[in-house]
C-alpha cells in the first residue's frame, strides 16, 4: 500500500522551481521519489529494508474477481 505526504512550499518558490525544472525536462514528482528513497536508504537500516523488500515480494497479485457463473452464462448467451 502506498501513503501520500504533504508538505508546504510557497507559491513563487514552486512555480520558480517548476519553471526551471521544466527547462530541464524533469518533473517534480520525479525529483520528490528520488529524494524520499535517498532518505529512506540513509536512514532505514539495511536489514530493514531487505526485510521489507522480502515481504513485498511475497505479497501475492490482487486476483481481478471473476463473474459469478450467472454472469458468465449471461455473456456467452450474446
Amino acid at each position: 500500500m502506498k501513503k501520500s505526504v504533504a508538505i508546504t512550499i510557497s507559491d513563487e518558490k514552486l512555480a520558480a522551481l517548476e519553471m526551471y525544472l521544466e527547462q530541464k525536462n524533469i518533473k517534480l514528482s520525479d525529483e520528490i521519489d528520488k529524494c524520499i528513497d535517498g532518505l529512506y536508504q540513509k536512514n532505514v537500516p539495511q536489514n530493514v529494508r531487505d526485510f521489507i523488500d522480502m515481504m513485498s515480494a511475497k505479497k501475492p497479485a490482487r486476483k481481478p474477481k471473476s463473474s459469478s457463473p450467472a454472469e458468465t452464462e449471461k455473456l456467452s448467451e450474446q
